[in-house]
């Protein structure tokens, strides 16, 4: 977190500015009822197994803040085929797995401030042992990817942090 920030949803003053919002399964998850998730579904915080079919790992869509050091961070999950979600869990716990090269993947979190963030074509990047791995989108016109490429400003983030910390969209 940050410097403080005046809220334009409520009007008030927040000691911190949130530079990360994240949900804490992939969107796919949610689809299945609450009833059937324990026996449908295995979710950790980093990995999700649906079905012994349907394969997540969650990662950091960086977003560069151009009047900032550090970058926003949407948490997020993405697919992976079940031959690049066995080799993650192969490597999970081994030095150098972020020589990996990238594993293509599908984004898997709705993204409330974004149409159509759903299934964007993604690049996750491995890094060291205990790091969430870095996802990078393809290079498109849709609104996340651009701003992936080319940077926010505080002044957005704030308003990012002033929509979704009165919404009962984000987890």
């Amino acid at each position: 977190m940050t410097a403080g920030y005046f809220c334009k949803t409520c009007g008030k003053y927040h000691d911190e500015l949130p530079m990360e919002f994240g949900a804490n399964a992939p969107a796919f998850y949610y689809m299945i009822s609450e009833a059937e998730r324990d026996s449908r579904c295995d979710l950790t915080d980093e990995l999700c197994v649906v079905d012994k079919e349907h394969f997540f790992i969650r990662g950091c869509l960086e977003i560069p803040v151009v009047d900032s050091e550090r970058p926003f961070i949407w948490g997020v999950w993405t697919s992976l085929s079940k031959d690049n979600f066995r080799r993650t869990w192969k490597l999970w716990e081994k030095a150098g797995r972020e020589s990996e090269p990238p594993y293509f993947g599908w984004l898997s979190t709705s993204l409330p401030l974004y149409p159509d963030a759903m299934y964007l074509k993604t690049h996750v990047h491995t890094r060291p042992v205990g790091e969430r791995p870095f996802i990078e989108l393809e290079q498109t016109d849709h609104p996340l990817a651009v701003e992936q490429r080319e940077g926010i400003t505080m002044q957005q983030v704030e308003e990012i942090a002033s929509q979704l910390m009165h919404s009962d969209e984000t987890d």
